[in-house]
């Protein structure tokens, strides 16, 4: 009986499932053993220093990029363009190589039933899978983040940044608005990570697993590009790739990012929980098992077209979104407040007595498509008319700006003249010669708060 009760405790302890903590390391331990893996991390903490490095000396900056035209100025501008470039094709491809091939990859190579018999269930080993691709996505983020930064900083300096409505952020308080731009971003990188284990689970083999994060991130792109309602662009997690901009005014412009991180955030945990229901019901015997398209599409696309639905519908009645969110009002105030902070910048460089913001009482009149058409929504037809006064000067000044809006809130001003206000001249900086601030500049408009019901 005692040989009985000692084999029945061996056969016992011997079923039991090998600890997470075990099976996290072994995943971890092979995703960073591929070569390709070991690439995506030597040039994600590499290349985007040497990128800014190399663009911020350059004569020609990327204007037509946010934060583009201030790479030369300040060495917080390079991780911005980063993060912008990032938001769109870096990150979406990094999921999908990471996340998109963790359980992919046991299908082509077969090792499913050797996997099973090793750690003995199968919710350890997704959630294994799960935790060592997350953690290498981190890695690969926060590589392209700090590499950026320190590439930036060493190449220009640690000087202050101009933000989106003109005023200047401190280094201290640049980085930090860097730093928290880059958190926020992780919440929409998570949403396309966990699509990518939704793909890798459900079609197996096929590239179509690989592709999903890629394919997704690229359709909720080209909505963003679409004039669409605010509501239906906010129920999407591609928003909080765009949404950072709004830290960079003053006050911070948190309504739609905070949605969008939210948004992001029940997308991943959707998409997670449909990929885990999904695998605990996979069969494993087959060793050609290439997925289930009608079950992908039944417990995979399905569920999450209902969720943007009921999203859509949450925030259509939860904030004061309606419309596009571009409206004349808030359009004229974000122009008159970005002009009044570069024109105090413009003439602390070219040495004039300072005016305090409130004495110029700036002010802005916008039209789009020459008044003949509604004056609202985005277009490349807007032009606005600014006016101040300058103390003891009974003249009021005035200049010409041809914006393009874009759907997102974002708005690029051309100055249009008078030449000596905001045409193409340099100006000398303590850090060197600079393009006259108020030639062209950057703005954003907050589109919850210019949405009314309705």
């Amino acid at each position: 009986m005692t040989a009985t009760t000692i084999g029945e405790t061996s056969d016992t302890t011997a079923a039991r499932p090998v600890p997470l903590s075990r099976g996290y390391r072994f995943e971890l331990v092979k995703l960073l053993s591929q070569w390709a893996v070991r690439v995506l991390l030597v040039a994600c903490w590499l290349a985007p220093a040497v990128f800014v490095a190399a663009v911020s000396q350059q004569d020609s900056l990327p204007v037509d990029t946010l934060f583009g035209r201030w790479m030369g100025a300040t060495g917080w501008a390079g991780p911005l363009v980063v993060l912008g470039f990032a938001g769109v094709y870096a990150l979406p491809l990094l999921t999908s190589l990471i996340a998109g091939d963790v359980f992919a990859a046991e299908d082509r190579l077969g090792t499913w039933r050797h996997l099973l018999v090793a750690v003995r269930s199968p919710r350890r080993i997704f959630t294994a899978k799960a935790l060592a691709s997350l953690t290498v996505i981190l890695l690969l983020v926060a590589g392209l983040a700090v590499s950026s930064s320190v590439g930036g900083v060493l190449a220009v300096g640690n000087r202050d940044l101009v933000g989106l409505d003109g005023h200047l952020l401190s280094p201290a308080a640049a980085a930090g608005r860097v730093l928290l731009a880059w958190i926020c971003v992780l919440a929409p990188t998570l949403a396309l990570a966990a699509i990518g284990l939704l793909g890798s689970v459900a079609f197996g083999r096929s590239p179509m697993g690989l592709l999903l994060p890629v394919v997704v991130a690229l359709v909720m792109d080209l909505v963003q590009m679409l004039p669409l309602p605010v509501a239906v662009r906010l129920a999407l997690p591609s928003y909080a790739f765009i949404a950072w901009n709004g830290l960079f005014t003053s006050p911070a412009q948190t309504g739609p990012l905070l949605i969008g991180i939210v948004v992001s955030l029940v997308w991943a945990v959707t998409s997670t929980a449909l990929a885990y229901a999904l695998f605990l019901r996979r069969d494993f015997t087959s060793s050609t098992y290439q997925g289930s398209g009608r079950r992908a599409l039944t417990a995979g696309a399905l569920p999450l077209a209902v969720l943007f639905a009921a999203t859509v519908g949450v925030v259509a009645v939860a904030t004061p979104a309606g419309g596009s969110g571009i409206r004349q009002d808030e359009l004229q105030d974000s122009v008159a407040t970005a002009f009044a902070h570069l024109y105090r910048l413009q003439t602390a460089q070219l040495h004039r007595p300072d005016v305090a913001e409130e004495h110029l009482a700036v002010t802005a009149a916008c039209t789009k498509g020459d008044g003949l058409v509604a004056p609202e929504g985005p277009g490349n037809d807007w032009r606005c008319v600014v006016s101040w006064h300058l103390p003891g000067i009974d003249a009021t000044g005035s200049a010409i700006y041809q914006l393009d809006v874009t759907s997102d809130g974002r708005y690029v001003a051309d100055g249009d003249g008078p030449k000596e206000v905001n045409g193409y001249f340099q100006v000398r900086t303590p850090n060197g010669d600079q393009p006259n601030p108020l030639w062209q500049f950057d703005g954003n408009v907050d589109l919850l708060s210019t949405s009314p019901k309705g």
